[in-house]
């Protein structure tokens, strides 16, 4: 009975844009009131930004969990199941208990319609299920991601979280966000609550401008993570091994299982804000170090099987960083690539980077996004457009991916270009496992 319902939920739950659309925040918080306020029962730490605030999530609750608490981790989007947008323990919830969050708040939906309230959006009825959930397990701590923006992003209703952290910013859903990075930097600078402390990626100083600005007016203390806090000592398949240097630890070794330099600026956020946080959890420095190095985010620069990375990059920020890591490594190993992306992002720009920057060995297209969906051929063509040589269209795309499989040799197989192909991956390799 619970599946069947289960099925028809998450058949509800994915018609939900067809018929509503985003709200402001006090529809939100009038949902809430009526569940209880269950976000005000909790101890959260919000983060938003443009890139890499999935795995700051990941990195907080990672840490949090070696220090032995119990966590509840809320991020979107999901790769292959809708429940791995809600955690415990960094465990996805069960079926059992989506569908008992589920009804709960379908309840006061109904309520709040005879009230003359519209429908919550699909994010915000997910939002409300993750805090519906995580009260419902007496969770210690929530890491909480917002969806698009901040200031305007249902997971804004929590009034008074431990910390509030901003991620790198960068150009993207400028049309709903702004076409700026000073525009962008104040959406996202939208959830820095008084008094709260704000810990934030100082790389930018157009976004550090607005960012500390907005701290300033609300009395909110600010601490800028900079280039110079943080150093590389080494760089293997297996990961990524640094220093890091604070005012309290004064100077830590840190080591993050994943192979891209940009995380050692997540995971060095992540430490900073633990840090920021160090008179609340009281976790020694041993357990944080340990949290990070056994920390794990997929489709983010992740290896999947020996030499085969999957990283969900889809924006041209993200793209370069892709690049980054993939031409440390292509020095010495041949590079093969399967692509993909979705219609609303500037995959022409995407595939004329990889091409010039990285010069794979070969490069296997193929399809994803359903209605936004890109025809492998013409992907393709754009990569033999720009001298990419042994190029081929597979639209299926676990046959693409076994086909760039093939292909890798002694090289490596990075799959690149939306987490749409990521989650499709995953789902293939879920259903033919490889010894």
């Amino acid at each position: 009975m619970v599946i069947l319902n289960y099925r028809k939920i998450v058949d509800y739950i994915e018609e939900i844009p067809k018929f509503t659309s985003k709200n402001p925040l006090d529809h939100t918080k009038d949902l809430l009131k009526r569940l209880g306020d269950p976000q005000n029962q909790m101890q959260v730490i919000h983060v938003a930004g443009t890139n890499g605030k999935g795995s700051v999530c990941a990195y907080l609750d990672s840490m949090l969990r070696a220090g032995g608490y119990k966590v509840g981790l809320f991020t979107s989007p999901h790769l292959v199941k809708i429940n791995e947008r809600f955690k415990i323990n960094g465990e996805m919830i069960s079926d059992e208990q989506f569908v008992k969050a589920f009804e709960e708040v379908q309840t006061i939906i109904r309520q709040a319609q005879e009230d003359g309230l519209d429908h919550p959006s699909y994010f915000e009825t997910l939002f409300l299920m993750g805090m519906v959930v995580f009260k419902e397990a007496d969770v210690d701590y929530v890491v909480l991601e917002t969806g698009l923006g901040g200031r305007l992003d249902a997971t804004n209703t929590v009034d008074r979280p431990l910390a509030c952290i901003i991620t790198s910013i960068s150009l993207d859903h400028v049309e709903y966000l702004g076409d700026t990075i000073g525009k962008i930097a104040g959406e996202k600078a939208g959830i820095i609550k008084p008094q709260v402390p704000v810990i934030y990626d100082g790389h930018q100083p157009e976004a550090s401008e607005v960012i500390e600005k907005r701290a300033k007016e609300l009395g909110s203390p600010a601490f800028s993570l900079t280039e110079d806090m943080y150093e590389m000592q080494r760089n293997t398949r297996e990961g990524i091994d640094f220093s890091f240097h604070c005012k309290y630890y004064n100077t830590v070794q840190l080591s993050i299982p994943y192979i891209a330099p940009y995380q050692m600026m997540n995971a060095s956020l992540a430490f900073f804000t633990m840090e920021q946080l160090r008179d609340v959890h009281k976790i020694p420095v041993e357990k944080l170090i340990e949290g990070l190095k056994n920390t794990h985010w997929e489709g983010r620069m992740e290896t999947i099987l020996p030499d085969v990375i999957v990283d969900g990059a889809h924006n041209a920020d993200g793209v370069a960083r892709f690049v980054e890591t993939a031409c440390h490594f292509g020095k010495e190993h041949p590079i093969t690539l399967l692509f993909s992306a979705v219609a609303d992002k500037e995959y022409e720009k995407m595939i004329r980077t990889v091409s010039e920057k990285i010069r794979p060995r070969a490069v296997v297209a193929t399809e994803v996004g359903g209605s936004r969906v890109v025809p492998a051929t013409e992907l393709a063509q754009f990569f033999k457009e720009d001298g990419c040589e042994q190029v081929i269209a597979e639209a299926n795309v676990g046959e693409a991916f076994e086909k760039a499989l093939s292909l890798k040799g002694d090289g490596m197989l990075f799959c690149v270009g939306s987490l749409y192909l990521v989650g499709e991956i995953k789902e293939y390799l879920q259903k033919n496992p490889k010894a």
